[in-house]
């Protein structure tokens, strides 16, 4: 059915005339009569009678289908032309394994009003994203890891950035559960400064951070775990490999180890927001600005 013969089949059944309905479409009345025509050739039954002019039983079955087959056309339209004249948007987003979740809200909202945006996210160490965020090759970044209650993560040699403190959390030692200190309600780093650790940087605090932290050295790798996983460190953790730090968080529901929060020294697991200068307007900014204001910020 052709939709530019239905509209004139509901123009002229709401005027109850040809004329009229000619005038009201900008066509002759005989364009508007073969139209008419043309529709009732191919439903093949009468639609209309013509003195009066006014529907018949199928005229009026029929009209009872064309506003809202009409409303969704226009709708169509409209949705296309708004995509047609939107700009095609980029935005590139870094994240370190545990500090990724905190984007997929804020993300799919901004996505929801701007169809045309294209997003792609990267997975890396902190370090890693920290760099690409300061060389431009990412609009913003997502990190985590240690630092005290009152400072920054330390984050290398990476240029001017913007940072901006999103969470905190404890701090925990996972323990296989059958490790002698799995059963103390806190441990203090400098205890721990020869245990066997695993190096995890992709997804735990590097162990140069835990020697910074404890202000010694120690802290030597036993096993090294070069992925983001956290289930398969927990796994490595609970059969003996060695030990590592996550926040709480991070740690709940891995089976066979026994999260210890860090007494000592006073530590704090913070996730930051990086930038550098961002566009008015632009999605990096939407997001950004959505990040900073979520609850609890």
């Amino acid at each position: 059915m052709d939709p530019h013969l239905l509209r004139t089949f509901v123009a002229v059944s709401r005027r109850a005339s040809f004329s009229a309905a000619a005038r009201d479409l900008g066509y002759t009345q005989a364009a508007v009569s073969q139209q008419i025509a043309a529709l009732e050739s191919d439903l093949k039954v009468s639609l209309l009678t013509r003195r009066p002019v006014r529907p018949t039983e199928a005229g009026a079955r029929l009209l009872e289908h064309a506003a809202p087959i009409l409303l969704r056309l226009d709708a169509a339209r409209a949705d296309v032309a708004r995509l047609a004249a939107a700009p095609q948007e980029r935005l590139r987003a870094g994240a370190t394994p545990l500090a990724g979740a905190t984007l997929a809200g804020p993300l799919a909202a901004l996505r929801q009003n701007r169809p045309r945006l294209e997003v792609s996210v990267r997975a890396a160490a902190r370090e890693t994203i920290a760099g690409a965020v300061a060389a431009g090759e990412l609009d913003l970044g997502l990190v985590d890891g240690l630092a005290a209650p009152s400072d920054p993560l330390r984050l290398g040699e990476t240029g001017p950035l913007a940072a901006f403190g999103l969470t905190q959390e404890q701090p925990v030692v996972l323990l296989p559960r059958t490790h002698p200190l799995a059963g103390r309600a806190g441990l203090g780093l400098s205890d721990l400064t020869d245990a066997r650790w695993i190096d995890a940087p992709g997804v735990a605090p590097p162990l140069s951070d835990l020697r910074h932290a404890a202000g010694t050295d120690g802290f030597r790798a036993a096993l090294g775990y070069d992925g983001g996983d956290v289930r398969i460190l927990g796994s490595l953790v609970a059969a003996g490999h060695g030990l590592t730090l996550l926040p709480h968080n991070a740690a709940q529901g891995l089976a066979g180890v026994a999260p210890i929060p860090v007494e000592s020294p006073r530590l704090t697991y913070r996730t930051e927001l990086l930038h550098t200068a961002l566009t008015p307007g632009s999605a990096a900014q939407a997001l950004v600005s959505a990040l900073t204001r979520a609850p609890g910020r």
